[in-house]
């Protein structure tokens, strides 16, 4: 029972919180792209653009927070960061689907993230790495009641390497993402070994019942 209110709570906490992060997004297209937002992007005002990347970090630090109050284990934690962020993330474009319409496709572009460089990508990158997140935080937490959760090093080196596989396909295009461009075809091709060497890390990790570190 402990457990699935603490999964009520931050599933609502997540669902909110995208609200409220989808709101901000409502007001800055407004502002920016009244006519639709569209690449090229349009460039934002040095006090807005500060804002945003505060905004964004504090978005982070929010999310790390709920997963150090949901869980005990360092594990724990983690699993539930992993969730509360997939689960936020998803919503987010979900919130937006129901205020602006918007995306009208999977594949429309957006800008996703602004730390260290601007990311963008098509909307169905970040979907399925949010919904592979919140797989992960559930398979961590079923390890964690059944014994103890341990990543071994081959998950580490995995993870690694899709991380820098995704982080490149969102980086990589920064004509279009700090100025009035349109975006590069996407490297789907990239991204799609990114999410494999995860799914591979996933794999090592949770294939047998692993000792707690």
């Amino acid at each position: 029972m402990k457990n699935f209110n603490v999964l009520l709570w931050v599933v609502l906490f997540s669902i909110a919180f995208a609200f409220v992060e989808a709101s901000v997004v409502v007001y800055l297209r407004e502002i920016y792209h009244p006519e639709g937002f569209s690449f090229p992007l349009k460039t934002l005002a040095a006090h807005h653009g500060v804002v945003e990347i505060f905004r964004e970090f504090s978005t982070i630090v929010i999310l790390v927070a709920v997963g150090f109050l949901a869980g005990t284990t360092r594990w724990q934690k983690t699993a539930w960061f992993l969730i509360a962020f997939g689960i936020w993330d998803i919503f987010y474009y979900v919130w937006l689907k129901a205020i602006l319409g918007w995306p009208a496709s999977l594949f429309d572009w957006d800008i996703l993230f602004l730390i260290p460089v601007p990311w963008i990508g098509p909307v169905i990158a970040p979907l399925l790495i949010s919904f592979m997140l919140v797989l992960a935080g559930a398979l961590i937490l079923q390890r964690e009641r059944s014994g103890g959760f341990r990543a071994p090093l081959s998950s580490w080196a995995f993870a690694g390497a899709g991380t820098v596989a995704v982080l490149y396909s969102f980086m990589r295009d920064t004509q279009a993402g700090f100025g009035p461009a349109e975006p590069e075809p996407f490297s789907y091709g990239v991204f799609a070994s990114g999410i494999a060497f995860y799914l591979i890390g996933m794999f090592f990790a949770f294939r047998t019942v692993t000792q707690k570190e």
